[in-house]
Parts: C-alpha cells; structure tokens; sequence
C-alpha cells in the first residue's frame, strides 16, 4: 500500500496515512492510537470518523 495523502485521526489527532486508489467506505488503522477509522470522504479533501463498532453475527 502506497500513502498518497495523510488525514488527521478523529480519536488522537495523529496522522493517518491514506493510500491513493482509498474509497469511501474503506477501513484504515490509526497507527498512534490504533482506532479502527472509515474513510467518509474523498473529495476536496479525504475525511476519516471512527468506524461504527459491528457484532460478530459468528457466522448466522
């Protein structure tokens, strides 16, 4: 994965490096604080939010 752009962690504010080819939707990991983020925007500029916390359906 090549970084293309870095956005700022909503949890820790750290940086997070975003790959070039990123869409919306995909999950990222916060190196600094290890937050699971989703890519909620792409253009002008790329936005991250904490990604919603999902059950484990375990296989239902």
């Amino acid at each position: 994965m090549s970084v293309a752009v870095a956005t700022e962690c909503p949890v820790c504010a750290g940086m997070v490096g975003v790959p070039g080819d990123a869409m919306m939707g995909e999950l990222l990991d916060c190196d600094e604080c290890g937050s699971e983020l989703e890519v909620t925007q792409l253009t002008p500029a790329i936005e991250v939010r904490e990604a919603p916390m999902s059950a484990e359906d375990w296989g239902e």
